[in-house]
């Protein structure tokens, strides 16, 4: 593609060419402004260079090299002094064409069976706004036509699934500039589902044998200095208040910030009495909602916001006690995220990176804990070594979704920072204090990203037990309304979502909008139905179920909301 670029307009500056997930991107500093209408031209200088198979070829050669040939080329002669000192200089050529790159490549172009443009963007040199914007240029390519085209299916059923169409058209949610950009609001449907996640969520917590524990939006700079957040994290914090703090002589003005994390609050609770190796686990866990200051290039609808809330907890325990809580929290971890239709999940566990804090021999049982309960739940897993946080190991689930994505979710992060910096002890069986292992873990990571990916999922068709609406009374006339608002009462009273839609419309356009709105059943209601006292009812995935007894529909509904 860039080669082809370079034969088409003049004065081409070339930064860098990587693939991603879904295909390949190019960044350009060139007068044209690239657009959809050059694509045409574009796509047919490549399927040339594909026709004329030509072989891709590696040269290694000196740092003097490589500055020759690409004198002028100023994004190419900064990455070029990138390449740390005795690390291999290598470029690739394609006929005429040179690049500086790692590789590996397919052998020729006609190894390459279907390419298409997809899209221009702009995008800032290095990712920073205070440098020149270069010409982002998407495209895929396959082994041919066929798997090409596939793919493009895909892309086009994640854009009908795209959380943020979806949400608007089913008013889950909405991002208000007015308010702040990354700050979303839950609309009544959406804030049922949140409330059904959550009742779920603390349920499960409760049978799980935690407890729940609720603490405050913003706290003293004191407490993120020693946290290390002020050192370690504030570009990602939001800028600190002045408050003014006593009267008189007395006064004075402290710093607080909004917090990015709940970690310190639990260990705050924690610090509040002294425990016994008797008292131990513990486990807490919390809905808390936190702020990072997300700068615009990394928001995305609900996927990454300002302000979410994390299903957080953490767990203290003895270092006896931590193999078997990582392996009832990874236990846990997949029978959460199975109910909610994943069940497609792969771990990886991060080792301990070159600079690091704690003892090699605790990071060492922490580890083996963490493999063990992997592989105690058959569950395939890939090591990242040297890839753990410098404060401790972790594991990472990811799941796929509907169309094959992954995403990442859950994770389980030992941390021997903060219980030293805060100094926490408990009482041993000898009578001494002693550290206790301190356990960060959440299982869908924030509400806001996970409801984003359940409504791709799912495609704005949520379970039965998750809809926000699970049955809508459909009366034909104005004639059954005193009957349909009694079965509307006795539906409420079992806890059921229900509206009745009483508008003068005939039923088929009644029936076409709860289908469109993606409500599972449709209960009609017609003169006969009200003498047989029954419901005509219809599923949103089966279509007509016949006549039956509100008992009856009852049931039937009781066995979807397990489902």
């Amino acid at each position: 593609m860039a080669a082809a670029v370079c034969k088409l307009f003049n004065g081409v500056k070339l930064d860098i060419g990587p693939s991603t997930e879904d295909g390949f991107y190019y960044d350009f500093d060139m007068e044209h402004r690239l657009a959809p209408e050059d694509f045409p031209k574009i796509e047919a200088e490549i399927k040339s260079i594909i026709k004329a198979g030509l072989p891709f070829e590696r040269l290694e050669v000196s740092r003097a090299e490589a500055a020759m040939v690409f004198a002028g080329q100023t994004y190419k002669l900064e990455r070029l002094a990138d390449i740390p000192e005795g690390e291999t200089v290598s470029l690739y050529t394609c006929g005429a064409f040179v690049d500086l790159c790692r590789g590996p490549h397919v052998a020729k172009t006609s190894d390459i069976g279907a390419v298409k443009l997809m899209a221009v963007a702009g995008s800032y040199y290095r990712g920073d706004e205070k440098n020149p914007m270069l010409q982002r240029l998407y495209g895929m390519a396959d082994v041919s036509q066929e798997a090409l085209d596939a793919a493009l299916n895909r892309i086009e059923e994640a854009k009908k699934r795209d959380h943020r169409k979806l949400g608007k058209e089913l008013e889950l949610f909405s991002l208000s500039e007015d308010v702040g950009p990354g700050l979303a609001h839950w609309h009544p449907k959406g804030a049922r589902i949140r409330v059904a996640i959550e009742d779920y969520w603390r349920r499960e917590h409760f049978r799980a044998g935690y407890e729940m524990i609720f603490t405050p939006h913003v706290g003293r700079a004191k407490l993120w200095e020693t946290s290390g957040h002020l050192n370690f994290y504030r570009e990602g914090m939001f800028p600190c208040m002045n408050v003014a703090e006593g009267e008189g002589s007395h006064a004075s003005v402290e710093q607080y910030y909004v917090r990015p994390m709940n970690c310190p609050f639990h260990i705050q609770i924690y610090k509040t009495r002294r425990y016994s190796y008797r008292d131990l686990p513990l486990r807490w866990a919390e809905l808390g909602t936190v702020y990072r200051y997300e700068k615009e290039g990394a928001r995305l609808g609900l996927l990454r916001v300002r302000g979410f809330t994390q299903d957080d907890a953490h767990i203290f325990c003895t270092p006896e006690q931590i193999e078997g809580e990582i392996r009832s929290t990874v236990n846990f971890a997949l029978h959460i995220l199975r109910r909610f239709g994943f069940t497609d999940v792969t771990a990886y566990l991060s080792t301990r990176p070159e600079k690091a804090v704690g003892l090699p021999e605790r990071w060492e049982q922490a580890t083996r804990s963490l493999e063990s309960a992997l592989k105690a739940e058959g569950l395939p897993y890939q090591v990242d070594v040297g890839g753990g946080a410098f404060y401790g190991p972790k594991i990472d689930l990811k799941i796929k979704d509907a169309l094959g994505r992954p995403w990442q979710l859950s994770t389980i992060q030992f941390d021997f920072n903060l219980p030293e910096r805060f100094a926490l002890s408990y009482i041993g069986e000898d009578g001494k204090e002693h550290q206790p292992y301190m356990v960060h873990r959440a299982l869908l990571g924030s509400l806001e990203r996970f409801f984003g990916i359940l409504i791709e999922h799912y495609a704005g068709a949520f379970p039965v037990w998750l809809a926000p609406e699970q049955v809508r009374l459909l009366p034909i006339t104005a004639g059954q309304l005193d009957y349909v608002k009694g079965i509307e009462a006795k539906l409420r009273a079992a806890d059921i979502r229900v509206t009745v839609d009483a508008d003068n419309e005939k039923l088929g356009a009644k029936i076409r909008k709860a289908q469109l709105e993606k409500v599972p059943y449709m209960l009609v209601v017609g003169g006969r139905d009200v003498e047989a006292g029954v419901v005509s009812v219809r599923s949103r995935e089966a279509g007509d179920q016949g006549a039956m007894t509100v008992a009856a529909f009852m049931e039937l509904l009781h066995v979807a909301l397990k489902a």
